[in-house]
């Protein structure tokens, strides 16, 4: 419940800045990229190890001119998930599908041709696809569960050519309990999402 008030809180103070930035100049464009996701558990009981997504969808981007400060905010398609690996070798994917909403403060250094940019925020995410309850075979969990909500915290750098193309590399901490699992030993962990994600966005 504290972290959840946490990003809330956030969230609420970077959409504040937005407002704030009456005269700043906007852009819209089209975000996508490769996400690589895992599962951080809070014991032992799973094997976690990454598993590969993408993520696609709107976004928005503004900036105080001769400044370099500003905002970015999408609304992404998103795969995320982890992979587990039983005593036998045999692998087993357990991936869902998200809306995430980040929305993050953006630093831009440079010359108009390339320029470098830092962004960090809050990010929100809802479960739209992918099972509820997850089986492992030949494991000992027993299931997996799969909550509705998830929340965070993104980091990411990049660079920005010819004023229409970003491409750049972003963490995603998530600071929820997005995952749950139950074993035959009675043994209960709960599991936070983390991941890598390289992305490029066109801007119009």
């Amino acid at each position: 419940m504290r972290n959840k008030r946490m990003i809330i809180g956030l969230m609420l103070s970077a959409f504040l800045f937005m407002i704030g930035q009456a005269n700043a100049q906007v852009r819209l464009g089209v975000k996508g990229g490769v996400n690589i996701a895992s599962v951080h558990f809070s014991s032992d009981v799973l094997k976690s190890d990454n598993v590969t997504g993408f993520q696609i969808g709107p976004m928005i981007e503004g900036s105080l001119p001769l400044v370099g400060v500003g905002f970015d905010a999408a609304i992404l398609y998103a795969q995320k998930g982890l992979e587990t690996r039983t005593a036998g070798g045999e692998k087993t994917s357990l991936k869902n599908d998200y809306i995430d909403v980040p929305v993050n403060l953006k630093w831009k250094l440079g010359l108009p041709v390339a320029k470098l940019y830092l962004t960090a925020g809050p990010y929100v995410g809802f479960r739209v696809g992918g099972n509820k309850i997850w089986q492992i075979p030949g494991s000992m969990v027993d299931q997996v569960k799969t909550k509705n909500f998830s929340a965070g915290l993104n980091f990411g750098a990049g660079v920005e050519l010819i004023s229409h193309l970003q491409v750049g590399l972003n963490y995603g901490l998530g600071l929820t309990d997005n995952y749950s699992v139950e074993s035959l030993s009675l043994t209960k962990s709960d599991g936070k999402s983390r991941g890598w994600s390289v992305t490029a966005a066109i801007l119009f």
